[in-house]
């Protein structure tokens, strides 16, 4: 921890945990002179900060948690701490004495959140008290050292203008997204780990009807649009007897007896699909999510992945496939780092039933686009 030696902050937090009282400047510099030899006010000072970081907020890493931009902080051990302010990774000076450090800091999160981490249950991933995500992993189970992972809200709803800026959309990539949410159809926003699909998505429902109610169902609350009417649920982990849980699916069917005139499913990564899917088919138009996919052309056998785990047989998955979904969006690292949108698909089904996903506008890196075969049927659902 930058700003005093760690030898000195072992013994003087050695020395505090001996004594009850609140964490203060005075009780520092009386533990420090305790230690013998000169105690300087900036010393004092230097190892009190370290201290309060070791209790409040995320310790060293809270300075990278506040810094405009950052949306992930990820922790590799003590020595190696990275951070993405959506240009892609990169390794900053932060650094811990040790892994032991890094483990006291994950497991204060976790307690945070209201959860248990430690030998026994070595893993934990939970939302904290700011909205911060934070997964984290114990060594000798990771290695080179217990890693932390730390997803960050943003402070606000990024619009489809901050995208432009941002270089994630171009002017015809805008259009095409808002004319998708006008035209009320059904679409998910496909791409890998950090693509920033949530992103896209939230700036998206921004721009639904102001009279409309969007009721979404997240794993960890993380949408957060600029929307008047916004009912949010969040699905709930057992605790540790093994009990109280609420999934995604169970969240899936609540919301449809709350009158949504927009169903969000945040992230589709279990058998909620099918939830997702069978209201999609039921009249609820304009219904939206993200899934995890490495190309739009992946995404229905991803559906067909999931939908399996519950009992769906292929035939049926594709049937639903074809009558609920309406677009595909994918987002995706352009050379640079930057999150570009890449791709706009449309479901066609073939002639055994199988739904493919035909490239209707493709975008490159550079700000160009190209229409592809898709692009008539694509003209013909935004026309109705």
């Amino acid at each position: 921890m930058s700003g005093a030696p760690a030898e000195l902050l072992d013994l003087v937090r050695d020395r505090l945990a001996h004594e009850a009282g609140t964490l203060t400047p005075h009780r520092v510099a009386e533990a420090l002179r305790s230690l013998g030899g000169p105690v300087g006010d900036a010393t004092v000072l230097a190892v009190h900060e370290a201290l309060v970081r070791e209790v409040i907020g995320a310790g060293p890493l809270e300075p990278l948690l506040r810094q405009p931009g950052v949306t992930d902080v990820l922790v590799n051990g003590p020595g190696a701490v990275y951070v993405d302010r959506g240009g892609g990774l990169e390794k900053v000076g932060v650094s811990f004495p040790d892994d032991e450090a890094v483990r006291r800091l994950a497991q204060r999160l976790a307690a945070a959140g209201g959860r248990r981490l430690d030998d026994a249950t070595p893993f934990v991933d939970v939302r904290l008290v700011d909205g911060t995500r934070l997964h984290a992993v114990l060594s000798p189970v990771a290695r080179p050292g217990t890693v932390v992972s730390l997803r960050v809200p943003s402070a606000r709803a990024l619009t489809l203008s901050d995208l432009l800026a941002a270089g994630t959309l171009t002017e015809v990539g805008a259009r095409l997204l808002a004319s998708v949410v006008e035209a009320r159809l059904a679409f998910l926003v496909s791409g890998g780990t950090g693509a920033g699909k949530t992103t896209l998505l939230a700036s998206v429902l921004s721009l639904v009807d102001p009279a409309e109610r969007l009721v979404l169902v997240e794993d960890a609350s993380e949408l957060r649009p600029d929307h008047p009417h916004v009912v949010g649920l969040e699905a709930r982990p057992a605790n540790l007897e093994g009990a109280g849980e609420v999934s995604v699916r169970t969240l899936v069917r609540q919301a449809l007896r709350m009158r949504p005139d927009r169903l969000v499913v945040g992230e589709v990564r279990d058998g909620s699909v099918t939830e997702l899917l069978a209201a999609l088919n039921t009249g609820h138009e304009g219904g939206c999510g993200t899934i995890h996919a490495n190309s739009a052309g992946d995404v229905p056998a991803r559906i067909e992945a999931l939908a399996l785990a519950s009992g769906w047989e292929r035939a049926a998955t594709h049937s639903q496939i074809a009558s609920a979904l309406d677009v595909v969006v994918h987002l995706a690292r352009a050379r640079d780092g930057r999150r570009v949108l890449r791709e706009v698909a449309v479901p066609r089904r073939g002639p055994d039933g199988v739904v493919g996903l035909v490239p209707a506008v493709e975008f490159d890196d550079d700000g160009g686009h190209r229409v592809r075969e898709g692009g008539e049927l694509l003209d013909h659902r935004l026309t109705g």
